[in-house]
């Protein structure tokens, strides 16, 4: 085992496309637990402690696989609810190097690239094949003067489908709804949900005139956390997330936060809207706890929404309209409270690379590098690339 590997990552030599020999060994995602499996509508999912099974990372499998060329599709985008329909535009955003980049920290990903190198193997370009894959997608009536806004869902369930209480709020809001299939709880993060998550925005934009600023990433429950931790790696993509009866703290070794660069266009623009039943205890106290880390690493543009009476189920039709006006809301950031807030952080992390470097100095590599662990935890891609300098020494 590596040292410093953090709970959430397991060894797992499946993660090659050809067997290797039971010592080969390479660091991989283990997602966080997601709750039962449920269906889109008249649901009620049992809350409780997690017991959920864990999915087989699929990120690193690493034979470079050729992928076709998409095909054009020139017959014109239909509106309405659509089912089973095969996407064929593959995304740089989706691509597994760019996804180690944004979604993993800066050592896991130093560790992963240095065993991949030393096996003499390479990430797979993409992780999905579309032509093997079917998604639901729902496309108001009509397009709006500016293009569609555009929600991505990752749902718990695993079927292709569109809360049927939602359509009517869609069109009135002028934004197309999708969401994959077999992308629920018991699939992998990293090896589907994300990335069908990411290809979805590609595909979408390529079939229908889309307003840009207003793409936003979404989901319930277990894939209220996935979305989460899209809107904090793809800032440059997604402008607003909707949590729906889901959430976690970001900046620990479960949500790391991304390169620097990202984050500060997270902490700038992204719109963060929590929305979970009055009598879901559960995921309440998750969202309290998530919306706490958020003032800590200076993300300020965040607010919730109570559903009266309810309890684990997606919202209704009501409370998931307000949270998509909520969503659209252009509210810009308090920017000097934002600078005072980063100084701080800044303040802390340098503090702590600096002991990093000094214990190296005096040769105490193991409790140097130990540190490094927890910054790297702690501060993911905020500390590189100094970080990662240290931990090469």
């Amino acid at each position: 085992m590596f040292p410093g590997i953090m709970p959430w990552l397991r060894v797992a030599a499946q993660m090659f496309c050809s067997p290797l020999p039971d010592s080969t060994m390479i660091v991989a995602l283990e997602p966080r637990h997601f709750p039962d499996q449920v269906s889109p509508d008249h649901v009620r999912v049992r809350t409780g402690p997690p017991q959920w099974p864990l999915a087989r990372p699929a990120l690193l499998c690493v034979t470079l696989i050729a992928l076709p060329a998409p095909a054009t599709d020139t017959r014109a985008a239909p509106t309405g609810l659509q089912r089973e329909v095969v996407l064929t535009e593959y995304s740089d955003y989706s691509r597994s190097e760019e996804m180690l980049r944004r979604l993993f920290s800066p050592l896991n990903t130093l560790r992963i690239n240095r065993q991949a190198t030393r096996l003499g193997k390479t990430l797979r370009e993409q992780d999905v094949d579309l032509a093997n894959e079917h998604f639901a997608i729902y496309v108001p009536p009509s397009a709006p003067a500016r293009g569609y806004s555009l929600m991505v869902f990752v749902p718990p369930w695993e079927t292709d489908e569109v809360p049927s209480s939602w359509t009517s709020v869609l069109d009135s809001h002028g934004m197309i709804f999708i969401s994959a299939a077999n992308s629920g709880n018991a699939a992998n993060v990293i090896g589907r949900r994300e990335p069908l998550a990411l290809l979805a925005v590609k595909n979408i934009e390529a079939r229908y005139p889309v307003d840009l600023q207003r793409v936003f990433i979404g989901g319930f429950s277990g894939g209220s956390k996935v979305a989460l931790r899209l809107a904090l790696a793809y800032p440059d993509l997604f402008h607003g997330a909707l949590l729906n009866a889901g959430s976690d703290p970001i900046g620990d070794e479960h949500v790391p936060l991304p390169p620097a660069d990202l984050f500060h266009r997270f902490q700038e623009s992204m719109r963060l809207v929590y929305v979970t039943g009055e009598r879901d205890s559960l995921h309440v106290n998750e969202d309290v706890r998530s919306r706490q880390s958020l003032q800590k690493w200076c993300v300020f543009n965040a607010v919730s929404v109570s559903e009266p009476w309810s309890e684990h189920q997606p919202a209704p039709a009501p409370a998931f309209g307000h949270a998509l006006d909520l969503l659209l809301e252009d509210t810009p950031v308090d920017t000097s409270r934002l600078a005072a807030c980063r100084t701080h952080v800044q303040s802390e992390l340098a503090s702590q690379l600096q002991q990093a470097e000094d214990l190296l100095a005096r040769g105490k590599s193991a409790a140097a590098h130990r540190l490094l662990n927890r910054i790297d935890e702690r501060y993911g891609g905020l500390a590189a690339p100094r970080s990662v300098a240290l931990e090469s020494q």
